[in-house]
């Protein structure tokens, strides 16, 4: 398992278009891989449930992924979320 955090800096925060373009390379990895916020989770594969958790900017939350390809999703993870959100 690894995960790392990421600070929101998108004034917007996470909406549907930036967060549709992350679930979308987030699907081709076959690790499972969560966000994390104080008490929510959602799959970082599934759109409407990372859209429910209205990360706003500002927020800090964590990406975990875990399985056989994680390093890769969290190193794609890391590069998506720094150039998009």
């Amino acid at each position: 398992m690894l995960q790392f955090t990421h600070t929101i800096t998108d004034p917007n925060g996470i909406h549907a278009r930036p967060a549709g373009l992350f679930v979308k390379e987030m699907q081709v990895f076959k690790s499972n891989v969560t966000i994390n916020r104080e008490e929510q989770s959602a799959s970082a594969k599934q759109l409407i449930a990372l859209m429910k958790m209205r990360l706003k900017c500002g927020q800090t939350f964590t990406v975990i992924a875990e399985g056989e390809d994680e390093a890769v999703a969290i190193e794609a993870a890391k590069t998506f979320l720094a150039s998009n959100l």
